[in-house]
């Protein structure tokens, strides 16, 4: 799933428990839902603010650095 079809159902889930008309088991399902795509979502901003720092930044005479970045969750 794509982030922001992560996001799209991160603000579902969020929607639905505002609510507060769930059931105990449904409301403890969805936020296991919740926080593990909160969780992904984070992760996925996180690689992309890196490779973002590396394609903007410049070296120490000035040349731009525009190398891939090579994270630690780099599995999306």
């Amino acid at each position: 799933m794509d982030f922001e079809k992560k996001l799209s159902r991160l603000e579902e889930i969020v929607s639905k428990m505002e609510k507060g008309d769930l059931a105990l088991e449904e409301s403890l399902k969805l936020f296991e839902e919740g926080v593990k795509l909160s969780r992904e979502c984070h992760g996925q901003l996180a690689q992309a603010e890196a490779q973002v720092k590396k394609l903007v930044g410049f070296d120490a005479s000035g040349k731009a650095l525009t190398e891939a970045f090579k994270g630690e969750n780099s599995e999306s």
